[in-house]
C-alpha cells in the first residue's frame, strides 16, 4: 500500500497516534469500500496466562467465561463494589492466553489490580503494552497475530501486534485515522470507557447490558447495583448521540457540561465530525431530561438522538 505522508497527530486521549492523514472525510468514505486500517498502538494490551485464566476472570469481571472458546470476541468489565465501571477489557482466548486491549494509559492499572487477586489461583498477569500494539482493520484476510472482534468492533477487529511488526501490519489497508474510526464509533453509539463514562457510571447508564454484562451468571464485584437498577429500571442518567450545530467551528471539549435552561444536566464525551452526519457527540444525560429537548454544550446547541431508553429495565417489572 501506498504510505500517505501529510500526517496530523492527535491530541488529548488519543495522543501519539495519527488523527488523520491529511483527507478525513475521504479516510471516513473509504470504509465503504470495506477495507482499512486504523493504528491504535497507544492502547494498551494485557495478557491472562494459566490454567485458571477464565475461570478466574470469570469470578471477577462482569462477562460469562468459564466456556469461552478459542477465537470468540468478549468485552468484560471491572465495576467498583459500587457497580462503577472501572476498567473495560475487550478479549479474546487464544487456547492459552487471554489477550486484552484496554483504553490508553490503563493497562498499569488494570494488570496492578488483576495481580493483587490472583491469590492461589493458577494465572499470570502481564501489561504487554511495551511489546504489543493494537491494529484495528476493516476486511482483510488471515494474519499471524492474535485477532478479536465483537458486537464494539465497528464492522472491523483488532489485532493484537508485536511492535516489530506494527509497520507491515499498516500495510495491509489504506490508512485511516482516529478521527474516522471515532465518527464511525460515535455513529453506532458504542461508548468508551474513561470518555463517555465518568466514575459514577454504571454500565446500565451506557447500554452495555448483554454487550459487555452477563445478566445470568454467579456473583461478581458490583453485581448488586447492576442487578437491582436492572430490575427496577430508570437509571439515574442515560447514553445519548447529539446532533451539534454545523455551524460552529469548534467541537466542545470532553467533559464539558451540558445545560438545559441554564442548569446543568450532564455532561459530553468524545466528539467528530462525521461525513455524513455532519458534528456528533457522545453524551451523558440525567434520565428526566427531555429527549426532544434542545441543549447547550460550550455554547453549542445540540439535539438529542435516544440511545439508551429512559425508561430501560422496566421491562423485568413483575406485572400485578
Amino acid at each position: 500500500m501506498s504510505s500517505q505522508t501529510a500526517i496530523v497527530a492527535e491530541s488529548g486521549v488519543d495522543a501519539g497516534v495519527p488523527w488523520h492523514y491529511g483527507d478525513p472525510m475521504r479516510e471516513q468514505r473509504q470504509f465503504g469500500s470495506g477495507t482499512a486500517v486504523v493504528d491504535l498502538s497507544h492502547r494498551g494490551v494485557v495478557t491472562v496466562t494459566g490454567p485458571d485464566r477464565l475461570t478466574w476472570l470469570h469470578s471477577l469481571t462482569t462477562q460469562h467465561l468459564t466456556a469461552l472458546a478459542p477465537g470468540v470476541g468478549v468485552t468484560t468489565l471491572v465495576l467498583s463494589p459500587q457497580g462503577h465501571v472501572e476498567h473495560v477489557l475487550y478479549g479474546v482466548d487464544d487456547g492459552t492466553t487471554f489477550w486484552a486491549h484496554t483504553e490508553p494509559d490503563a493497562a498499569p492499572g488494570l494488570a496492578a489490580w488483576l495481580d493483587r487477586m490472583r491469590f492461589m489461583m493458577r494465572v499470570e498477569v502481564a501489561d504487554r503494552t511495551p511489546e504489543y500494539a493494537v491494529v484495528w482493520q476493516l476486511g482483510g484476510d488471515e494474519v499471524p497475530w492474535p485477532v478479536r472482534s465483537g458486537p464494539d468492533s465497528l464492522g472491523g477487529r483488532e489485532l493484537f501486534v508485536p511492535r516489530g511488526d506494527l509497520t507491515a501490519a499498516l500495510e495491509l489497508a489504506p490508512r485511516a485515522g482516529t478521527w474516522a474510526l471515532e465518527a464511525r464509533r460515535i455513529e453506532a453509539g458504542v461508548p468508551r470507557v474513561g470518555l463517555d463514562t465518568d466514575h459514577r457510571t454504571i454500565p446500565n447508564e451506557v447500554g452495555l447490558l448483554g454487550v459487555a454484562v452477563h445478566l445470568d451468571k454467579g456473583c461478581y464485584r458490583g453485581q448488586e447495583t447492576v442487578a437491582r437498577v436492572h430490575t427496577l429500571g430508570r437509571p439515574p442518567r442515560r447514553l445519548v448521540r447529539l446532533l451539534l450545530d454545523g455551524s460552529v467551528d469548534s467541537l466542545p471539549t470532553p467533559g464539558a457540561a451540558l445545560e438545559l435552561a441554564g442548569r446543568s444536566v450532564g455532561f459530553v464525551g468524545g466528539s467528530a465530525r462525521h461525513h455524513e452526519l455532519g458534528p456528533v457527540a457522545l453524551a451523558m444525560v440525567k434520565r428526566t431530561v427531555d429527549p426532544d429537548a434542545t441543549l447547550l454544550v460550550d455554547g453549542i446547541a445540540a439535539g438529542q438522538e435516544i440511545l439508551v431508553d429512559p425508561e430501560v429495565g422496566l421491562h423485568v417489572r413483575p406485572r400485578l
